[in-house]
């Protein structure tokens, strides 16, 4: 139960008062959960003083921004969540996809903040977590990291970043910028697929009790948080196309699995519109689709396991994409060439082209895996297809450079932009996308089984429980009991407006 973020009390009273008089001291709020699903619920006063306030400071109100509702100023409030539709001039199939921008979000541009919020903040409230003595250590290959760290320091605890030292130069610039000392930034062997090397550092780590880990792969507060404030967006989303065309109907919402926290929003649209759940892993890594491994650039998914919170039982498809695609259309992207070969030949609208900046890698591969998905399903254009865009292309201009160094070292021209084009959206394959059965799931279920019971301690039988969707639904009874702790602890800081 510790170690899966499910308390749903006040486990350590004195820990919790030395909190809350910290809070009190700092005049710290904390949003609960509802208000994070619908900001217009949250006080007007606090809405107020949000307007003076920079989306990237660390200043506590900027916790009533960690959620999917910001405006292109990432300071007011957008009463549908920011999101882009592409053209079909770019995507080549005729149902819409449909990307909400997560380069919205505050602090660290990227959604992930909100995971980092839901795993740490009811330990906070229960007196699990000590801010004022314990270090929170944030295991991760990029940005869960940055948003453990981001949301530490507005807390006043100290936030330690571990990530794989292959990662982006990007993020490793912003953790030196926001960390306390530079030795809580950990550096791990290997890239985006080495998890298990991070676990063991997470391992070492752990050994000291004032060092306190949160392993979004097993925190359900991770998944809760996606279920509810993810998910009640991205239907927000749908509805809002669809009261433009009322024969729209929401075919499949996709994300990549890093932790699996994000595709727990599927499980919500699922449920609410019948939409297909469909989950996109790296081809050089393809761990669910063929329990494959290997190492791979998508930076932000795919780990060479299958997450403790990914609700496996109600996945309906996995789709592989290749880095080697990712790699080249962030080139294509993102450069003056590929964009004025973009416009020239595509006749991609400038509006178009300039929203392509707000795809990150992993957010590169949730659309190709939306288009494997639209060509294998024979989606018409009354079939939209929702994704993410987890983080935007500022954090991968270094990866830019690499890959123009290494595959496009004459130049990248007119001619390497329709190359890049032809290659990786005109021929797109649906060779590696696969629609799950009964036992198709069961054997992607069964392979946590080595991760989490072998090698991380799960009991067997908190293991099995996740096979029935009952446990999942029993899950969500933990948000209002959360919110109720959170709106106690506000009242005893008695900073709330």
């Amino acid at each position: 139960m510790e170690r899966l973020g499910l308390e749903r009390e006040i486990v350590d009273a004195r820990a919790r008062a030395r909190t809350v008089a910290r809070f009190r001291e700092r005049g710290i709020v904390l949003p609960t959960f509802a208000q994070l699903a619908r900001p217009e619920t949250i006080p007007a006063a606090m809405r107020s003083e949000l307007a003076g306030v920079d989306p990237d400071a660390p200043d506590p109100r900027n916790l009533f921004r960690v959620h999917w509702h910001n405006a292109a100023d990432r300071r007011s409030l957008a009463p549908v969540p920011e999101h882009v539709t592409l053209p079909e001039a770019l995507t080549g199939v005729p149902a819409p996809i449909v990307v909400v921008l997560g380069e919205r979000f505050p602090l660290i541009r990227a959604h992930k903040v909100l995971a980092a919020y839901a795993c740490l903040v009811p330990r906070i409230v229960t007196g699990a977590f000590d801010p004022t003595r314990q270090r929170a250590v944030w295991p991760s290959t990029g940005n869960f990291c940055r948003g453990g760290v981001a949301i530490s320091r507005i807390l006043g605890c100290r936030g330690v970043a571990v990530l794989p030292e292959g990662m982006s130069a990007e993020r490793f610039r912003w953790l030196e910028g926001q960390v306390e000392k530079p030795a809580d930034i950990v550096r791990t062997p290997g890239s985006e697929s080495n998890v298990r090397e991070i676990y063991a550092e997470c391992a070492r780590l752990e050994a000291d009790p004032q060092n306190r880990v949160f392993n979004q792969f097993c925190e359900f507060g991770n998944h809760l948080a996606h279920y509810a404030c993810t998910g009640t967006a991205l239907e927000r989303v749908f509805l809002a196309l669809q009261a433009q065309r009322p024969d729209l109907r929401l075919a499949a919402f996709v994300s990549a699995t890093g932790s699996a926290g994000t595709i727990g929003a599927g499980d919500h649209l699922k449920e609410r519109t019948g939409a297909l759940v469909v989950a996109s892993e790296p081809l050089e890594c393809p761990t669910m689709l063929y329990n494959g491994y290997g190492a791979h650039n998508i930076q932000g998914i795919g780990d060479k396991h299958v997450p403790l919170i990914h609700n496996v039982m109600n996945t309906d498809a996995v789709v592989a994409v290749s880095d080697r695609s990712t790699d080249a259309l962030n080139v294509l992207f993102n450069t003056d060439a590929g964009r004025a070969w973009l416009e020239s030949e595509r006749g991609l609208a400038p509006e178009a082209i300039e929203a392509l900046s707000f795809f990150g890698l992993s957010s590169l591969c949730n659309v190709l895996a939306a288009i494997q998905l639209a060509l294998k399903e024979h989606l018409g254009a009354r079939d939209a297809v929702l994704t993410v865009a987890t983080d935007a292309a500022a954090m991968y201009a270094s990866e830019v450079e690499r890959t123009r160094a290494e595959r496009f070292a004459a130049g990248f021209g007119p001619d390497e932009a329709a190359e890049v084009f032809g290659e990786h959206l005109e021929r797109v394959s649906t060779e590696h996308c696969l629609l799950l059965g009964q036992r198709e799931r069961e054997r992607v279920f069964n392979l946590g089984y080595f991760t989490w019971v072998e090698q991380q301690g799960v009991s067997p039988e908190q293991f099995e429980a996740r096979r029935s969707q009952e446990f999942w639904r029993g899950l969500r009874e933990l948000l209002p009991v959360w919110d109720a702790l959170i709106s106690a602890f506000n009242l005893e800081t008695g900073c709330e407006r």
